[in-house]
């Protein structure tokens, strides 16, 4: 099964993807680096900062991001296989949103900072520190890998007010399943299992 068509997409909530836990990589090969390359082009067109396996309907325990947003800052520019928060400190709200959630942002509180821990394309386990953006970019990020979205992490008055535009995303979802441009939810979680054998 190939991964990686022309066809990768940004899913979008209620996509199953979202929520299935990813399986861990037990190795590196051209299928993950052309994964990751593709994943990083559709970030940027999308303007985004990270980006998660999931977010592409990929059940892999792997993100990219570039906390400047610029594809032309490759210092700021990373592909985290297996990552892992080892440690968190403090505390701080801040506005999020998700390339899954277009035009949807709410504050959420997470952590100041973090230590995290991941492999690179390289196969070397490095340790990262990140406080303020840097970090909320990794909280939110491993959290796809888990199957948990920023939503999860509302308050009750952002939950209220996050109901109208949670709903037109599944209208908008459903329809394109019933005019057959998404495959169905039972569909969908069979990929899911077999991606996961090529983990």
């Amino acid at each position: 099964m190939e991964i990686v068509t022309s066809a990768l997409k940004i899913v979008h909530y209620p996509h199953p993807a979202l929520r299935h836990k990813t399986r861990p990589l037990t190795g590196i090969d051209k299928k993950i680096t052309t994964l990751a390359a593709a994943m990083l082009d559709l970030m940027y067109e999308h303007k985004g900062l990270g980006l998660a396996a999931p977010q592409v309907g990929v059940p892999f325990a792997m993100f990219v991001c570039n906390v400047a947003g610029d594809p032309a800052v490759k210092d700021a520019e990373f592909v985290f296989l297996n990552p892992v928060i080892v440690e968190r400190k403090g505390s701080m709200e801040g506005e999020e949103g998700c390339l899954s959630f277009p035009g949807l942002y709410r504050k959420v509180r997470r952590a100041r900072s973090i230590v995290g821990q991941a492999y690179n394309l390289q196969g070397e386990l490095v340790t990262m520190e990140a406080s303020e953006l840097a970090s909320r970019l990794w909280q939110h990020e491993t959290d796809h890998l888990d199957g948990i979205l920023f939503i999860d992490k509302l308050g009750p008055v952002g939950q209220l007010a996050s109901k109208g535009e949670l709903a037109a995303f599944e209208q908008e979802y459903r329809k394109a399943q019933r005019k057959g441009e998404l495959p169905s939810d039972e569909e969908i979680h069979k990929q899911l299992a077999q991606l996961e054998l090529l983990a």
